[in-house]
């Protein structure tokens, strides 16, 4: 929308080309054309002339029809001309009327124009008056928020999957809990404790576990809260709630997702952000090590956090809250399915669900309950979980609908994929026409022949479609891609490659050697992967048993 000052010079300059046109109009059409003598006659003759004016030495002659002419003085008889038309020997007043007639019209439209003018600028008043009451509005709604604190009735025994982040938090409890025992002791704990982790491994439910454990009342706002597009709110906001939790000490003040507001300063500016950042970190000044309020945050991204919210006196503590390994996803499936009828195998579940938060496992339970419910089953078991596990990672797969050919195509890759897999002793129970089933295994410790195995199965689909159709197919995206990743990886992180710095060829050659293995491999047991894919082609699917029975066969 154009501002007040860019509606003025445009108005100005419409006006101005207005009066330019309408002057150009009137000199054109004050201009008259020379004629010779014959036309002079021909025009007297036939009575056309309406009125002749003499102008210096020349004659003006206007016709009836509004046209002007002119025409030498000397040339013309003024006798004959004046027994014809009335003659004038002023100036023709036919300009000046004209020049009235252009000005009266450029008034009108100058008029026009402040009309305009006046009608956009009232507009403009009641858009403002408009804004000034909704942001008066917004501001009184968002102060008379009450800052209410709520006692948490979650404990460390509510949530699994966090023991070592339980022993960094112990203190913290102890010390909300006995606060004197601390500060005789000269102790000084902690202004603030930064959580740090990916997005749904509990690190809310941590603070409010601390805030149960200890039977304190808890606060709880959003980064996001105190960013507010009013300047000066959002600072109000923070010293409203410092100022509630050091009434109501012992308390815990938690901020999730603090670096919508802690971002580092400078760069692309936000003076409301930044002056409410300012804030936060004078209250957290302000208050003593012994004054009973603890100050927990969370964030997923504590790279953008900015240098002074984690100095000494603020969060100088940052507990590192990560994805649960096998044994922790176990203990949260087993708090999930706590009150739900099931037969469910828990430690196979664990092993299907590597790289599940907390909150995806939640929500995997959840669905293994709906899936059981539209079964018409009273409780849940594993194939529940199996139904539902991609849908809860992925989204609901578009069902594939393959035709003749690309059936076979896809058989082959994913047989290839199958007996590659077996042979480099990859774990996996079952590989499918559109799945392969493999899992990624936790290790803390990994090594590069492990990891070239991988690329070699990532491959394996590829390799054997050449082998047999001597061709490459668009179905190999993805495993592509991991492929390249992985190799990356190697490289780069793990200076795996030729040398321990990395060039640009190393990742190639790794790639280029991985699959020329897997060729040699494909080459000598065809007639295994021509039964594997017959197999697939039948039933969809191979399980690792029937695999290895195939392969005893043949051998």
């Amino acid at each position: 929308m154009l501002n007040f000052k860019n509606k003025k010079l445009i108005y100005s300059i419409i006006a101005l080309v207005i009066l330019l046109i309408l002057f150009l109009f009137l000199y054109i059409k004050n201009q008259a054309k020379s004629i010779n003598y014959d036309m002079y006659n021909t025009l007297l003759s036939s009575n056309s002339i309406k009125s002749a004016t003499i102008e210096d030495d020349e004659i003006i002659l206007k016709t009836k029809n509004g046209i002007k002419y002119k025409i030498v003085k000397d040339g013309v008889s003024i006798k004959e001309l004046i027994k014809k038309v009335p003659l004038r020997v002023e100036h023709d007043s036919t300009f000046a009327t004209d020049l009235i007639t252009g000005i009266i019209l450029f008034l009108m439209v100058f008029v026009f124009i402040l009309y305009i003018r006046k009608k956009d600028m009232q507009e403009r008043d009641k858009l403002e008056q408009k804004r000034t009451r909704q942001q008066a509005f917004e501001i009184d709604n968002f102060m008379k928020t009450p800052i209410k604190p709520v006692v948490s009735n979650i404990t460390f025994k509510d949530v699994a999957g966090i023991n070592e982040v339980k022993e960094e938090l112990s203190e913290i409890v102890d010390f909300l809990k006995n606060p004197t025992k601390y500060k005789n002791f000269g102790i000084k704990l902690p202004k603030g404790v930064l959580l740090v982790g990916p997005p749904g491994v509990g690190k809310t439910m941590i603070a409010k576990a601390v805030a149960g454990e200890a039977n304190v009342p808890f606060f709880y706002q959003s980064g996001s809260s105190f960013v507010q597009i009013y300047v000066g709110i959002g600072a109000k906001r923070v010293r409203e709630l410092f100022a509630y939790a050091k009434r109501y000490a012992p308390s815990i003040i938690f901020i999730d997702e603090i670096d919508a507001v802690g971002k580092a300063r400078g760069g692309f500016r936000n003076d409301e952000r930044e002056s409410t950042l300012n804030q936060l970190l004078s209250e957290m000044d302000g208050f003593e090590d012994s004054s009973g309020v603890i100050v927990i945050a969370a964030t997923n991204k504590i790279e953008v956090l900015d240098e002074a919210l984690l100095r000494s006196g603020r969060f100088d503590r940052r507990v590192f809250v990560s994805l649960p390994n096998k044994l922790e996803r176990e203990e949260i499936i087993n708090i999930y399915l706590k009150d739900k009828k099931h037969k469910i195998n828990t430690k196979k579940i664990a092993e299907i669900t590597v790289g599940f938060s907390g909150a995806a496992l939640s929500t995997l339970v959840n669905e293994a309950a709906i899936n059981a419910l539209k079964s018409g089953r009273g409780y849940i078991q594993d194939s529940d979980f199996y139904a539902v596990r991609d849908k809860v990672l992925l989204g609901k797969k578009k069902i594939l609908s393959f035709s003749k050919e690309e059936k076979e195509i896809q058989a082959l890759y994913q047989s290839a994929k199958a007996l590659c897999a077996y042979w480099f002793d990859l774990s996996f129970d079952k590989v499918s026409i559109v799945s392969d089933g493999i899992k990624d295994i936790d290790k803390e410790i990994e090594s590069r022949s492990s990891m070239l195995s991988k690329i070699k199965v990532y491959l394996a689909g590829m390799v054997a479609t050449e082998l047999f159709y001597q061709d490459r197919f668009s179905n190999a995206l993805n495993d592509l891609q991991k492929a390249k990743d992985l190799a990356n990886i190697m490289v780069e992180k793990y200076g795996m490659g030729n040398s321990i710095y990395p060039n640009q060829l190393d990742s190639a050659n790794l790639l280029e050697s991985a699959k020329e293995d897997v060729k040699k491999f494909l080459e000598s047991y065809k007639d295994a992967l021509k039964t594997i894919q017959s197999k697939m082609l039948r039933d969809e699917i191979v399980t690792k048993e029937e695999l290895k029975s195939i392969i005893n066969e043949i051998f």
